[in-house]
């Protein structure tokens, strides 16, 4: 994607800086630079405590910037968006609401048109294969099922961008190989521009087209590789050359970084 035309998300020498108790200045975040076109994918990667998810809350608009920039279609953010939606590592769902009444809350913060609102929302539950748990309450659900609800919940205003902090990091391992599949259908149907954070190297080569490299704090993007894999992608796209390489190349940043470094 190259040429003059502009990408969507802009970021140009980002910098954060956080004042501590004791008064004292750290920089979460240095000279981070990084285009997201639209339609794209985008995975982010880096050790702890790197500032990916200060970067992700600052692209949202909740998180002020102490230096640079951030535009998005032409326009600089300057606070919270409503073409944005929202995927946090904890689901955070309503517990005394179904999970319909969960789905439907962008619908009612916005004010939109409620029986439309519901058409939508049971047409996003079936998309993330939550038909059928309509009524059902939060704690009735798995942990990936609360996640496919948030996920619905998120794209219930038709946002252009979709952000999302580790989503699928406090599931179990069997689970979250399964949640990854069922985001890379959901996104081939709806086609949104995702910003993704995680520690897994193998999830960031599964889901995205781009993947973007993080240094140990303060962060910036090191790197941006592209995933030149074919799409549709499956389980088995872990055993292809291409993503095993790739994967490797990605190990070296972070193995030799003292104390940490992406998982696998």
């Amino acid at each position: 994607m190259t040429g003059s035309k502009m990408p969507l998300i802009d970021i140009r020498g980002v910098r954060k800086q956080f004042r501590s108790r004791s008064g004292i200045e750290i920089d979460a975040l240095t000279d981070t630079t990084l285009a997201v076109e639209a339609n794209e994918f985008i995975c982010i990667v880096g050790p702890s405590g790197c500032g990916k998810s200060t970067l992700l809350r600052m692209i949202a608009g909740l998180e002020t910037i102490t230096a640079g920039s951030i535009d998005i279609g032409r326009a600089r953010v300057t606070g919270a968006r409503r073409d944005i939606g929202l995927v946090f590592q904890s689901p955070v769902m309503l517990p005394w609401r179904t999970i319909l009444k969960n789905v439907l809350v962008p619908a009612e913060v916005l004010k939109m048109d409620m029986a439309r609102a519901r058409v939508r929302a049971h047409e996003l539950l079936a998309l993330v294969g939550l038909e059928g748990f309509a009524d059902r309450y939060p704690d009735e659900l798995s942990g990936g099922m609360r996640q496919r609800a948030a996920i619905a919940r998120a794209l219930m205003h038709d946002p252009n961008i979709l952000l999302m902090d580790e989503p699928f990091g406090a599931l179990d391992a069997l689970t979250r190989e399964a949640m990854n599949l069922e985001l890379l259908r959901i996104w081939q149907a709806s086609r949104k521009t995702v910003v993704l954070v995680t520690h897994s190297i193998e999830e960031a080569l599964l889901l995205s087209d781009k993947v973007a490299v993080f240094s140990p704090r303060p962060g910036y993007v090191r790197e941006v590789i592209d995933v030149p894999i074919a799409r549709p992608r499956s389980a088995a796209t872990r055993t292809d050359p291409v993503f095993i390489q790739l994967a490797d190349r990605l190990r070296g940043f972070f193995q030799a970084e003292p104390g940490g470094g992406a998982g696998h």
